[in-house]
């Protein structure tokens, strides 16, 4: 199986030719024709982050909101801020205590509202898909009108991938989405995280807050043999935000222990295995 020579695809997941001898995937093309400005990524961001004194971090309690909002406070200094969480129902409850804990030792206001994402999660547990995209689309809208009903213009998330060559995106209202985290490698928020009260919770798949993503991953890799966090983890080792190793271990097959498993089924009414 051909396997690319710069991330982490290889032919279930993406497109592979050879080229000067070598295996590279498609992603990995277009990425060494064009190049994200990293200079210029960085400079924007810091630019953006001169002229916000108002934001909302969205925080799950998961180590990169944690990193996000550490910054947001202690680099960037910014005047008026607030934590706000978004649980969908199945938060880890060690992601809850991180996120108070880690706000009250910030000195941040801190703010959880709740919301049932049970439809969204069940009808990917039963079809075997990926639960992430329609989660983060829900969460942000949520954020988005909380935004907008509390006079911020603002929302600071926790991604390390840029929105292509900029850290930020236009959100309907006015609202501004800030990626601070943009081209933060891994080792980087792990140094931060050494130095704050965070305690890394042991769950399956690249997660330090969701109690749905490895089930999740263990029903999709039973029906399509590879992760659907694959071309995300593979996008991470492209821009040498982590390293290829760790990369293989977080888009291998997760172990899930029996009590999780059995806690998001029952909590999402799905007796047995489609």
């Amino acid at each position: 199986m051909l396997k690319c020579s710069f991330c982490i695809h290889d032919e279930r997941t993406a497109k592979i030719d050879i080229i000067d001898g070598k295996p590279v995937c498609r992603e990995c093309q277009i990425y060494r024709r064009h190049p994200p400005d990293r200079g210029r990524i960085r400079r924007e961001l810091e630019e953006l982050m001169e002229g916000v004194d108002r934001a909302i971090v969205a925080y799950s309690g998961g180590k990169d909101s944690v990193v996000a909002l550490y910054l947001a406070k202690e680099a960037y200094r910014v005047p008026e801020l607030e934590a706000v969480m978004i649980d969908h129902g199945l938060m880890a409850g060690e992601a809850v205590e991180n996120a108070r804990r880690i706000a009250e030792h910030l000195g941040v206001q801190f703010k959880v509202l709740r919301y049932d994402y049970s439809d969204i999660f069940r009808e990917a547990l039963l079809k075997a898909e990926s639960p992430c995209r329609r989660c983060s689309k829900r969460t942000m809208e949520k954020l988005r009108k909380y935004a907008l009903k509390n006079g911020y213009k603002h929302i600071i998330t926790g991604h390390e991938l840029p929105f292509g060559h900029h850290p930020y995106r236009p959100m309907k209202g006015g609202i501004i989405q800030i990626r601070l985290l943009s081209l933060m490698p891994e080792s980087e928020r792990i140094k931060i995280l050494k130095g704050l009260p965070f305690e890394f919770p042991e769950l399956p798949g690249y997660t330090t807050n969701c109690l749905v993503l490895g089930p999740a991953l263990e029903r999709y890799w039973e029906r399509h043999g590879h992760s659907f966090e694959h071309r995300r983890i593979a996008a991470l080792v492209r821009y040498g935000l982590m390293e290829r190793e760790k990369a293989e271990r977080e888009a291998a097959k997760p172990r899930v222990p029996e009590w999780q498993r059995k806690l998001v089924m029952e909590r999402l009414g799905i007796d047995k295995d489609p």
